[in-house]
């Protein structure tokens, strides 16, 4: 997709628009909006904002309450943390890869790369009080920007508890780096905040170390890499992206955990595919599922791709009443 198109508009070299989608009866007035809200409204979907080596991540329990974010903003808010959105900006591309065991599949929500510029690391700050938090008892509490070089976006850790306060007050001034075992404690007794030009999540206090819901994630190491996304991914040149979800997947449940076949999840994520992947990909896609051999030329690692996930997919059919594992790693 050439900068600054948006969804639904036509495009040349096999970049996206979006398919046209006739028979995509949920979507409203405004598709990428509609697209979004429907993800929300699943409690199975994942989602997550932030940059390689540095996001967070927002699930829910089906039984857990959820309410709106402050100021009536798109989103979620449950006991243990939340995600409020704004795709107004955003350009989605749904996409599945192969992986060694399974295959995966996500929606990134993207921006132009001109609108993601990457500034260098830094040191922590304090960055005053948080004025947009999703919760009203959160706003005003104090927070700090950890200072690290993401293009999508920053994260800041939130505390009003006076302990907490103090130990954040004491890395001001040097990079996390410097004391990452201290810096990744701290994850875990305040709120880690992230923020993007597509909105935030938030992971509270104390629920970022229990499985089956949100958490933050901060790896130096991947962060070194300098990577905006898995190389896995097949994101356009020139696209950014700064957020993510998850739709359920027909093999396994959010946490990796096999399930039988569920032809519905299937069904449901090959229709998000057809409108917001790729339309060279997707034509590809269905050419080869209809007999159409591969072809070596001009071939690349997301069309060799398309072949091994067919192939798994096929699989998965075949043998609804003996699933596999296969952790979900689309980032």
């Amino acid at each position: 997709m050439a900068i600054g198109e948006r969804p639904g508009e036509d495009t040349v070299n096999g970049r996206r628009p979006v398919c046209s989608g006739p028979g995509a009866g949920w979507q409203p007035s405004d598709p990428v909006r509609g697209l979004i809200a429907t993800a929300l409204a699943d409690p199975e979907t994942t989602w997550t904002m932030g940059g390689f080596g540095a996001l967070a991540r927002f699930c829910r329990d089906p039984d857990a309450g959820a309410g709106a974010p402050a100021g009536g903003r798109l989103g979620l808010v449950t006991p243990r943390g939340g995600i409020a959105l704004d795709p107004a900006d955003a350009i989605p591309l749904a996409y599945e890869t192969a992986f060694a065991g399974g295959w995966s599949h996500a929606v990134a929500l993207c921006l132009p790369a001109g609108r993601c510029p990457r500034i260098g690391p830094g040191s922590i700050r304090a960055a005053g009080r948080d004025a947009a938090a999703l919760r009203p008892r959160n706003l005003g509490d104090k927070w700090f920007d950890l200072g690290l070089a993401l293009p999508q976006g920053r994260m800041f850790l939130r505390s009003a508890d006076p302990d907490t306060l103090a130990r954040l007050a004491k890395l001001v001034g040097h990079a996390w780096t410097e004391d990452p075992v201290g810096t990744l404690d701290l994850l875990a007794v305040a709120d880690v905040v992230v923020t993007t030009p597509l909105g935030r999540i938030e992971v509270l206090a104390g629920t970022g170390t229990e499985p089956g819901g949100p958490r933050a994630f901060l790896d130096p190491k991947i962060l070194a890499l300098g990577r905006t996304h898995a190389a896995t991914a097949p994101i356009p040149r020139g696209l950014v992206p700064v957020a993510q979800f998850v739709p359920p997947h027909p093999c396994r449940d959010r946490e990796g955990r096999a399930r039988p076949f569920d032809p519905a999840a299937h069904a449901a994520f090959q229709a998000v595919l057809a409108r917001w992947g790729d339309p060279a990909l997707v034509r590809l896609k269905a050419q080869q599922v209809a007999g159409a051999p591969p072809s070596a030329k001009g071939a690349t690692r997301f069309t060799r791709g398309i072949g091994r996930v067919i192939q798994l997919q096929a699989e998965a059919r075949a043998n609804q009443d003996s699933p596999k594992s296969s952790p979900d790693t689309p980032r």
